[in-house]
């Protein structure tokens, strides 16, 4: 199998795609924060001292989508249409689950921006809270489905 990233001469490359078709692509990632009862409680609360958790790591996750291709080398600036970021809370783990939606028109899709959002989402979660717990979990960050592009459709599938 041939590497994309690498040319002839084994060198990194960024993939040309300018021969491909443009389509709809859409990529949906999620991951888990674990936390202390204390940190979910000033979360739910609103009462941190750096203010309101789950709004900034909203913002955040925007920004992670948007920034993808300046922190993953091989990554296309992409002309995004649209972010969008959910945050499920999840009492039973303690904790917070964070869904980030990434869509565009274009001729590579947007999974990694979506997987990037979604990392960078849940690490200012734990910024935001390490005073009250140092030991957070990040878990379970992965594509959760992905569609368009030659590739087709993925739906992770529940085990």
């Amino acid at each position: 199998m041939n590497l994309t990233h690498l040319d002839d001469n084994n060198r990194p490359k960024m993939v040309d795609v300018s021969d491909k078709n443009e389509t709809k692509r859409v990529a949906i990632a999620s991951g888990d924060i674990t936390m202390s009862q204390d940190a979910y409680d000033a979360i739910i609360s609103n009462n941190t001292k750096k203010g309101p958790v789950l709004q900034t790591a909203v913002i955040a996750a925007i920004m992670g989508v948007k920034k993808t291709s300046e922190l993953i080398p091989m990554c296309h600036p992409l002309l995004l249409s649209g972010i969008n970021c959910d945050i499920e809370e999840k009492p039973q783990l303690p904790g917070f689950k964070l869904i980030v939606t990434a869509k565009l028109n274009g001729q590579t899709g947007v999974e990694m921006e979506a997987l990037t959002g979604v990392s960078v989402g849940l690490l200012t979660i734990y910024d935001m809270v390490k005073a009250i717990d140092k030991s957070m979990i990040i878990s379970n960050v992965q594509l959760e489905k992905k569609s368009g592009g030659k590739s087709g459709d993925f739906i992770r599938e529940v085990i």
